[in-house]
């Protein structure tokens, strides 16, 4: 079959380009404005790319055409393919009939941490020997690709993302994925151009549950009210918890790079019915595990069992909760968690995450998929945990669709509060244009932070500031006008240093 996609760049969508490929299709595929790592990605798999929308593409005549949400009404092509009834299906939708309802799939869905804990749970399972499926919405080194499919494995690793599926399907796209093992990696409000507010974020991590089968396992953060409200409305499937009140707990110490993994010992099994397990809503006397007949008890008294310890070069308490997650989804198809600790022991990470670009006169450049106020406060204070004293300069592109519209962006100053410079920058006109102004909304950290239209006036402003042994974080979910290599390439030309 020769299978076309529309939007074949997206992080998913090009995932399934080469999931496609590998179960015997034909691929093409079209977008615009594509950036690396996803369109070097599919140019070195072979697959062809062909710029823009345009209607003439109907005459390759391809069998189906799978449509990425980026796609709406008034786009040529699609137009083309309405007007003349042309078959064509969701991503999310072809996926989830034609190869996930094979396969034992473990879906990582939350509003943070969706990548690296996907990317976590593969590397996991290659480095026991199950050599999963999986398809990540980024590129781990350790993987190589963001996507495989090999018929004969039957395990599937997946990044269920809550976003909506396409433009004709407005339910978020991890309902199609047939998820057996589901991480609910945690839960707050985003996505403010499809989304009112958190509860029907909430409406939409309900009916995912909905979908996992009563012989699965939901794996959920601890604690989390917006997870407890989510499983209150009905859960058939046995529970685990993850974090500061779970069963798996992370114990620190001083090291920004090491911690112990325990396991609190627990009685009951969650075993599931076909009426919804959770009933009671957890109060200051009703504590969150009584409060979930699906979720195991700790034993009063029992001591916590260590596991292992996981010692790499990933810091902060957010990928602390990612490795959590990740071990305990393993388990589930039968990794033994120090087998799974030692495996993360070598998990060199994703890129986009805490990426480091180069180093210039001693002066370090990350790139950091960072967008959400929450995400990059958690980014910031793992930064400020691994390079102590040391100066963060922080350069910020608000360009997700919910930090456009301003909903979250008076969050910024506390999120930003790490940094000793912050640098944020927002186009004037286009399709990543702010509706509110950076320095207005960054008043509150005073002269540390500045507000600019101007991407090369930027770039020399941070090139004038950063003095060696500075760290900078570049966070953005784009391409960021290749902010990245320019301030690479801008530092070569500072002379000399500043005190």
């Amino acid at each position: 079959m020769h299978i076309h996609i529309l939007g074949i760049c997206g992080t998913f969508m090009g995932g399934l380009a080469l999931i496609a490929r590998s179960a015997g299709h034909t691929v093409t595929g079209c977008d615009e404005g594509v950036y690396p790592p996803m369109s070097t990605q599919l140019e070195e798999q072979g697959i062809d790319l062909i710029e823009g929308f345009g209607a003439d593409q109907v005459a390759l005549k391809p069998d189906l055409y799978i449509i990425g949400n980026v796609v709406s009404r008034g786009n040529p092509l699609m137009e083309a393919i309405l007007e003349q009834g042309l078959p064509y299906t969701s991503g999310p939708q072809w996926l989830g009939e034609h190869i996930l309802q094979h396969q034992h799939v473990l879906a990582v869905a939350g509003t943070h941490g969706k990548t690296t804990t996907s990317s976590m749970l593969a590397h996991i399972l290659e480095q026991a020997g199950l050599e999963p499926n999986f398809l990540i919405g980024g590129v781990a080194p350790d993987l190589g690709v963001s996507a495989r499919y090999q018929a004969d494995s039957k395990l599937f690793v997946i990044e269920a993302d809550e976003y909506d599926t396409a433009f004709f399907d407005k339910r978020s796209k991890f309902v199609h994925y047939r998820a057996r093992t589901a991480v609910l990696n945690n839960l707050e409000f985003d996505h403010a151009d499809i989304f009112p507010d958190l509860s029907a974020i909430e409406t939409q991590f309900h009916h995912l549950v909905r979908t996992i089968p009563g012989g699965g396992q939901i794996i959920r953060l601890a604690p989390c009210e917006a997870l407890d409200r989510v499983l209150d409305r009905g859960a058939w499937t046995p529970v685990q918890t993850f974090g500061p009140a779970g069963a798996w707990q992370a114990r620190t110490n001083s090291h920004p790079t090491y911690f112990e993994v325990v396991r609190h010992a627990c009685t009951g099994s969650g075993h599931a019915s076909n009426t919804p397990l959770r009933s009671t809503f957890p109060t200051e006397a009703t504590p969150l595990d009584a409060a979930l007949p699906t979720q195991a008890n700790h034993v009063a008294g029992a001591e916590p069992e260590l596991l292992g310890s996981v010692r790499w070069n990933l810091t902060g308490e957010h990928n602390r909760m990612n490795a959590l997650a990740a071990i305990a989804a393993a388990a589930q198809v039968g990794v033994a968690p120090s087998d799974a600790i030692e495996a993360l022991s070598s998990f060199q990470g994703v890129k986009r995450r805490m990426e480091l670009r180069g180093t210039v006169r001693n002066i370090a450049v990350y790139d950091d998929f960072a967008h959400h106020p929450t995400a990059i406060r958690l980014t910031l204070e793992g930064a400020r945990r691994q390079f102590g004293d040391g100066r963060i300069l922080a350069v910020l592109e608000p360009r997700s669709n919910t930090m456009k519209l301003g909903t979250m962006a008076a969050r910024l100053p506390q999120a930003l509060e790490s940094a000793n410079l912050v640098f944020c920058y927002g186009a004037l006109s286009g399709k990543h244009a702010l509706g509110w102004d950076p320095t207005k909304v960054l008043a509150p950290l005073g002269e540390r932070a500045s507000g600019w239209h101007n991407l090369d006036a930027m770039v020399t402003a941070i090139g004038k500031a950063a003095r060696p042994g500075d760290t900078i974080i570049i966070m953005s979910n784009g391409s960021f006008g290749g902010v990245h290599q320019k301030l690479l390439d801008h530092l070569q030309t500072v002379p000399g240093a500043q005190p």
